[in-house]
């Protein structure tokens, strides 16, 4: 599924059980950060727009414009949008995608213009990292509150807050660490463990470098969160604190010393994609994995019945929600907000939990049974989140100049 982060941020907290069910969730998930992906290789902006501002009226087209990967274009293409469209009669939705989110910046600077000279900016919502950064800050989304979306009745105050009052939270995943049962017998619970067993198991670890996914960003956030206080920790999670910063060189010490103990002694997969090839193939016996994207693997026997997972604790991976955001100045924004309200109802929910295994952001008891079961063990009102985007843009950044 995922960009580098999401995170996105999606999403997160903490977790202090470990639960090696396959099929469950654990919890303290963290509600993911990185969002989905996109196709276009520019930020082109959307075809259609809607003449008509009142929800479901005859003729009214919206658009989706999204920042991620393909997986989630499809969500919306082959899920959400189908039913949605069932079941408002003349209502078309598009979507158009920038592909791993490679034009972001250009994407807000466009978005931005458009916002201060009123104009529609061609997309009526958008599913991006920038939801909760950029695009915020810079006065371009809907302000959003329950009384405007009545869906959000049903999400956990913490989760709708850290939309910052512009995101609107619809999906989430957690980072988990993920093992092969036939060489592996007792997984590691802690990160010490965890740090641990890599020394003890040369080439049998391996995570992605963080630019090109959040699962390797979550365990490079973990380490460097255990050199930090809690209350550093929170910080980075809302701003940029250059002093908390400059303390992460022993956590980046850490990760360097564990290089020779990595996959071929220090070789960093490219992508969430590829760390779930070398589970699935053998090559490696245990890596940081994204929850949506290990359950949907395992079903389309990207990974065998042998690949179970647990979650770590003291501190536990990150994870994150992902969050929609309305352009303040769309044609369409109470359409939009039509269009949210399903994406947030059991149906629309469902359909998230059952295309993409992406964890329901509302309460479970408002869901069908067998979604209650599925993510019986989680918590999405108890996850760790990642950190503030730019943070993490640059905790990337110094990961690929201080580690490999």
């Amino acid at each position: 599924m995922r960009c580098g982060s999401h995170p996105h941020t999606f999403p997160l907290t903490k977790d202090t059980s470990i639960v090696t069910h396959k099929r469950s969730l654990a919890a303290g998930f963290l509600a993911v950060c990185a969002v989905g992906a996109l196709t276009a290789c520019a930020p082109v902006a959307a075809t259609g727009t809607s003449a008509d501002a009142s929800s479901g009226g005859d003729g009214t087209t919206l658009t989706v414009f999204i920042s991620g990967d393909t997986n989630v274009q499809d969500l919306w293409d082959n899920g959400i949008i189908p039913a949605y469209e069932k079941e408002n009669p003349g209502v078309t939705v598009n979507t158009t995608i920038d592909l791993h989110g490679e034009h972001d910046q250009q994407t807000v600077a466009k978005l931005t213009t458009a916002t201060e000279a009123g104009d529609d900016p061609g997309y009526d919502l958008i599913d991006a990292g920038f939801v909760t950064s950029s695009a915020a800050q810079a006065g371009t989304l809907l302000d959003i509150e329950a009384d405007t979306v009545s869906g959000l009745a049903d999400v956990p105050e913490t989760t709708v807050a850290a939309g910052r009052g512009y995101g609107i939270p619809y999906r989430a995943s957690s980072v988990l660490l993920a093992y092969d049962t036939d060489t592996v017998t007792d997984a590691p619970g802690t990160l010490d463990e965890l740090l641990q067993w890599i020394q003890d198991n040369p080439g049998e670890f391996a995570y992605n470098s963080p630019s090109t996914g959040g699962s390797g960003g979550a365990f490079v956030t973990t380490v460097l969160d255990s050199f930090l206080t809690a209350d550093e920790q929170d910080a980075l999670r809302t701003e940029v604190d250059e002093d908390i910063m400059a303390k992460w060189s022993e956590g980046f010490d850490r990760l360097k010393a564990l290089g020779p103990s990595m996959y071929q002694e220090g070789v960093y997969p490219n992508g969430n994609t590829q760390v779930l090839e070398m589970l699935g193939s053998g090559e490696i016996s245990m890596a940081p994995v994204w929850s949506d994207q290990f359950l949907t693997s395992q079903q389309s026997g990207l990974i065998g019945e042998n690949i179970a997972f647990t979650q770590i604790a003291d501190p536990s991976f990150t994870g994150n929600a992902s969050y929609l955001g309305i352009p303040k100045t769309s044609d369409a924004t109470d359409a939009a907000i039509d269009l949210v309200n399903f994406v947030l109802s059991a149906e629309g929910q469902q359909i998230i939990a059952e295309q993409i295994s992406g964890y329901p952001v509302v309460d479970l008891s408002t869901l069908p049974q067998d979604v209650q079961d599925q993510f019986a063990d989680a918590d999405p009102s108890a996850l760790r989140p990642g950190y503030y985007s730019e943070v993490g843009a640059e905790m990337s950044n110094m990961w690929d100049q201080l580690v490999p």
